[in-house]
């Protein structure tokens, strides 16, 4: 019992130290994704908007390369990650303690760079399966900022713009049925 004990108190610790000082780390790792866990103000931001590049350039990929369903989607897509992206620009420029990275890193790069690669019979359906998974990374990403952010503004925010994220999501498992 006494083993046991020392051993929670061991993991608890380790899991605010990790929360206190390693949130760059958690959010790259996923870890802090697992555990609920918000991610930092920077942390956040960089992800929101690197989410926000993904989204634009695989969707402008769909409108030359996908299926009218994935034109359709895309379109929306388009629209919706640009004016989220300005107004996440808007924040950061009015106060918000964090930067927007002007390029994609290489992560997200390879993310749009395999659906530059993918075989035009597979395009639609290869993109359809990223959107899915690009966007329940999004909808945790901002349930959990807007539950437990540090800047009320962006906090605020991440909460407004959590309901068009998670209907991308609907919208994304939709067209992924119909391929």
């Amino acid at each position: 019992m006494k083993k046991s004990l020392l051993a929670a108190a061991a993991i608890l610790s380790l899991a605010l130290a990790a929360n206190a000082s390693a949130q760059s780390l958690g959010e790259k790792t996923g870890v802090n994704s697992v555990l609920g866990v918000a991610p930092t103000t920077a942390d956040f931001v960089k992800e929101a908007a690197m989410s926000d590049m993904t989204e634009i350039a695989t969707s402008k990929l769909a409108q030359e390369r996908g299926d009218a369903d994935a034109k359709t989607f895309a379109g929306q897509m388009i629209t919706d990650h640009t004016k989220t992206s300005e107004e996440l620009k808007a924040l950061v420029g009015g106060g918000v303690k964090a930067e927007i990275p002007a390029a994609l890193d290489d992560t997200h790069q390879k993310i749009v760079n395999k659906l530059k690669d993918a075989k035009a019979e597979d395009f639609t359906a290869d993109y359809a399966s990223m959107q899915v998974s690009a966007h329940k990374d999004a909808v945790s990403l901002f349930e959990r900022y807007a539950k437990g952010g540090e800047d009320p503004k962006l906090k605020d925010w991440a909460g407004k713009t959590l309901p068009h994220l998670q209907h991308h999501l609907e919208m994304a498992q939709n067209l992924n049925k119909k391929k």
